[in-house]
């Protein structure tokens, strides 16, 4: 094998877009593509001479394809990712790995029962700030950590909102700005600082009309006693994304995409004991971290999966490490709505009745004005 397959399912919204991206990936060939609406896979297929198909199963059992991209709708990933791992296939699901923990558990099971490769399209992974700000925590340049903080702010109009039925509905989508647009930010902010043990949570619906979250705010407490706070939305402009992660070394900040380190020349604890001045605080030293230059977006993870089945290069994202991000999702999705604190790991029963019973205040929209459009970004 010198070349993945590759087969997506999914292609009216970003789908599309990983049919564009595929193309500049040497190491991949895409030969199938599947959506439920046929117009939607043809135009791919008459395109590029493959074989489209409007059932995912079919495209599975083909016999074209030893990987598969899962870019649905997001209760749809656990379902067309657990029976392509069953068939022996390797995937990439889009993000977010599923709406629920429980679903998100079995992803993982299967991907490890049935030793398939499975990673998810978290592509901020390969981005030498956030994999320089990782290493500095893996090196210990930080020391423990006593505070996170993360924002991820943005906007979508309402006429996002409106574009299709399932978004921002509890029975489509299963959340709003914390289950769509924050899962990158949160998946570093999880990746970067940990996971948190206890949530006490703010959500609410600010400027859309949805039924989910447009807004969503947490206090955070972590195993070791470190606190953090953390908001997404999508009703501000223009938007900030901000990741602060404390420790008794030093503070390292990425701000926008540009990542600081301070360097503190004694341990907080160390200089608050020993100091005999009472206006004293520790010196602090900018350091130049070094980035390195390296292919990021999209394209980054879809080549890293086909490179590791090809050559066992280690994936950026594995798929086990998706299910942390999802805790903190779930977590202040819940404590938003029941208005009370979360622990984590969150109850996976009670979660799923929380969202059964969510599913059921799910109506139709009267504003509907159906589109099927990749975001512009991703199409280059």
């Amino acid at each position: 094998m010198d070349k993945v397959r590759f087969g997506i399912v999914g292609t009216g919204g970003m789908g599309s877009g990983h049919v564009n991206t595929i193309q500049k990936v040497e190491e991949a060939q895409l030969t199938a593509v599947c959506d439920v609406d046929e117009s939607a896979v043809k135009v791919h297929a008459e395109k590029l001479g493959i074989q489209a198909f409007t059932d995912y199963k079919e495209l599975i059992d083909s016999g074209l394809v030893d990987a598969v991209i899962v870019a649905t709708p997001h209760y749809y990933h656990p379902p067309i990712a657990i029976y392509a791992m069953k068939k022996g296939k390797a995937v990439l699901s889009e993000k977010p790995m599923a709406v629920t923990v429980k679903a998100g558990d079995e992803m993982i099971k299967t991907a490890k029962k049935m030793k398939v490769p499975f990673t998810i399209m978290y592509q901020s992974r390969a981005s030498g700030v956030y994999r320089a700000a990782h290493q500095l925590i893996e090196d210990g340049r930080l020391g423990e950590i006593y505070r996170t903080c993360l924002f991820a702010s943005g906007f979508r109009s309402q006429a996002y909102y409106n574009s299709a039925e399932w978004r921002g509905t509890w029975k489509g989508e299963g959340g709003g700005v914390l289950i769509n647009q924050a899962p990158h930010d949160i998946d570093i902010f999880t990746w970067l600082g940990g996971v948190p043990s206890r949530v006490i949570a703010r959500t609410g619906t600010r400027r859309h009309i949805m039924e989910c979250e447009d807004e969503a705010s947490a206090m955070l407490e972590y195993p070791n006693g470190a606190i953090g706070f953390m908001h997404a939305s999508t009703v501000e402009a223009p938007g900030t994304s901000m990741i602060e992660i404390c420790g008794e070394k030093g503070k390292l900040t990425i701000y926008n995409g540009r990542l600081t380190f301070n360097e503190l020349e004694m341990p907080l604890q160390q200089f608050n004991d020993t100091t005999p001045n009472m206006w004293g605080s520790p010196k602090s030293t900018p350091v130049d971290v070094p980035i390195e230059q390296r292919e990021g977006g999209h394209i980054a993870i879809i080549r890293n999966l086909a490179r590791h089945i090809l050559y066992g290069e280690p994936l950026l994202m594995p798929g086990e490490e998706g299910i942390n991000s999802l805790e903190l999702i779930n977590a202040v999705i819940l404590s938003g709505n029941k208005g009370k604190p979360v622990r984590i790991p969150v109850n996976r029963d009670e979660y799923e009745e929380f969202i059964k019973e969510m599913k059921k205040t799910t109506k139709p929209k009267s504003s509907l004005m159906k589109q099927r459009v990749t975001d512009p970004q991703h199409v280059k």
